[in-house]
């Protein structure tokens, strides 16, 4: 956060190198992280572990094969300004440490062949929490919000839109009241 650049120490795992980098906040709410390894390969499993990478609220770190991150970054476009840190060459001569959103990390590889080269380990940052305002929730909440209510009671939609935003559930709760006057 203050700008400042940090270098792994070599350790005993690709994991616990970058997580000791990645700029994590070092909270009791935000030092949870999910170790989720490499993704499936193909079809429908990869798309199920995508989607619910994207409504993980904590940090998830992920190993990725060189013959496969460009379309790993690809896939992680739909994350939008989600941050990730990526780390190639951990702790070995050509060490690259990059902390940028999610939508930008294709351009990053596509921008120098070498970028796309070697072992790869990512932590994807934790969902960046809503503020709380006292005007309710942001208008993505409200958007997801009334996705959700299309498909279910009231209740399930607000603590689901809860956790896939960072919003407050009481105040996604009271605007589902006046989105849907007969919710439950």
């Amino acid at each position: 956060a203050a700008g400042l650049r940090a270098i792994p120490l070599p350790g005993a795992s690709s994991v616990t190198t970058l997580l000791s980098v990645a700029g994590l906040a070092a909270t009791e709410t935000d030092a949870a992280f999910e170790f989720t390894g490499f993704l499936p390969t193909k079809g429908s499993a990869r798309a199920q572990a995508l989607r619910r990478l994207a409504q993980q609220p904590h940090a998830c770190v992920l190993l990725e094969a060189p013959h496969r991150i460009q379309t790993l970054a690809k896939d992680l476009i739909e994350l939008g300004e989600r941050r990730v840190t990526l780390g190639r060459e951990l702790t070995k001569q050509f060490e690259q440490l990059v902390t940028l959103r999610c939508d930008e990390l294709a351009g990053w590889l596509a921008a120098d062949a070498m970028h796309g080269k070697g072992e790869f380990a990512l932590v994807l940052h934790p969902l960046a929490r809503a503020a709380a305002n006292e005007d309710g929730p942001d208008a993505e909440a409200l958007r997801v919000l009334k996705l959700l209510l299309a498909e279910l009671p009231l209740k399930g939609a607000a603590r689901l839109a809860a956790e896939i935003t960072g919003g407050s559930k009481n105040a996604l709760y009271q605007a589902g009241l006046a989105l849907k006057p007969t919710a439950d």
